[in-house]
């Protein structure tokens, strides 16, 4: 394939022959049992994104996050000290749960069932007749979660002896603190709810295969003559994470509302010194079930949370650095996330229409083909962790 003087080479079988080429397994899509394994094996082993630093600007800030996959609702809090703290949000008088709000500001959290009320650094602060439990304030602090930050974004590990979130991400940690997002103080979000398993939801956003199908006007820049699916110009692997670059198409024919929101956006950016991020056109792909496309105009972060074999959620959100300057500015931002809700939209009813396949039980296996490798690699990962829990389990 050519482009002016440079030519495309799609990625070769070669390049990724290391994960196999053989068929998938179609169960581990909708199986109870698998998924039960997996909540332990992958997602209460792994670091999971689930906010960022500008949520939290002062002392007394929190915001509550529900991991449904682990039967969890989080507290995080930013301390007196300034030290963000995740808490279960769970009374240790009886368990109730101390916040329904999603986020807000206050120096204490009581529990509404019989005023326990806790500090920002989780200790027990006072709690009517106490003496009468024979017990130590000290004993009865709010239940702490590992939490830890990088590129300003907010991870937490529910299981034991977590390793260090930089270590768990490797190489990533340092090229992820060069994007936007790292310097981001707001955020536009959507969320949304899918009948399918989170697999098969977060392989949708792995692959270029479908996009002259699904999203033929609206994905129409990401492809061109010389690369008429919009292949990545090459894959890598840091298990378990992966990461792709994505191909620049020199012709790419935006959408007039694309055009026009970039041109808005684009001057904010080249002031802040955006447009110079070394990595802005890789996508990172962070085991479980978090990627971002770090892009000078639109740092995007979508995260997929499993609620069931075949539900989900997702959150997707646009990061940007400062508040809107102006209208034409605020236009952008609305505009992109506008569109980015568009092409979402138009691949929620194909995701669902292959989990009611998949949940069918037609199939024993599915097939990825070399420009679905990541893809594959996911999987590989699961499995490998699957089967790892398995074995201890046996053990």
């Amino acid at each position: 394939m050519q482009i002016g003087n440079q030519a495309f080479t799609a990625v070769q079988g070669e390049d990724v022959a290391f994960l196999g080429t053989r068929p998938i397994p179609a169960k581990p899509y909708y199986d109870p049992d698998w998924f039960e394994m997996e909540r332990e094996a992958v997602f209460r082993r792994s670091w999971m994104h689930i906010g960022h630093v500008c949520e939290l600007p002062e002392s007394g800030s929190f915001i509550r996050r529900e991991l449904e996959v682990l039967n969890a609702s989080l507290l995080i809090v930013r301390g007196k000290d300034g030290q963000l703290r995740a808490f279960h949000n769970v009374c240790t008088h009886r368990g109730t749960q101390l916040v329904e709000e999603a986020q807000g500001k206050r120096p204490t959290f009581s529990c509404p069932y019989h005023m326990w009320t806790f500090g920002g650094d989780g200790a027990l602060l006072s709690a009517p007749d106490f003496e009468s439990f024979g017990l130590d304030k000290k004993d009865c602090a709010l239940k702490q979660v590992a939490l830890d930050v990088c590129a300003g974004m907010i991870f937490v590990h529910l299981g034991n002896n977590p390793p260090p979130l930089r270590e768990w991400l490797g190489d990533l940690a340092d090229q992820m603190e060069t994007l936007p997002v790292a310097r981001a103080t707001t955020f536009s979000e959507y969320s949304y709810n899918i009948a399918a398993n989170w697999k098969l939801t977060y392989d949708n956003f792995q692959e270029n295969y479908h996009l002259r199908f699904i999203h033929p006007r609206s994905g129409r820049s990401a492809c061109g003559p010389d690369n008429p699916f919009g292949y990545p110009k090459e894959y890598a692997f840091h298990d378990p994470h992966r990461t792709q670059t994505i191909w620049t198409n020199p012709d790419p024919q935006p959408t007039e509302t694309i055009a026009t929101a970039f041109a808005r956006l684009a001057p904010r950016a080249m002031a802040e010194g955006l447009m110079e991020a070394p990595h802005g056109r890789k996508y990172f792909a962070l085991f479980p079930s978090f990627f971002m496309l770090g892009t000078p105009l639109q740092n995007f972060v979508h995260v997929v949370y499993p609620i069931s074999a075949t539900q989900s959620r997702g959150v997707i959100r646009l990061y940007w650095v400062g508040e809107d300057a102006n209208a034409s500015e605020r236009f952008g931002r609305e505009a992109v996330m506008g569109v980015a809700r568009e092409v979402h939209s138009e691949d929620i009813a194909v995701i669902e229409a292959g989990q009611r396949g998949l949940s069918s039980g037609a199939l024993e296996h599915i097939h990825f083909q070399t420009q679905e490798a990541l893809c594959r690699h996911l999987f590989n990962m699961v499995e490998a962790a699957v089967n790892a829990y398995r074995a201890e389990q046996t053990a």
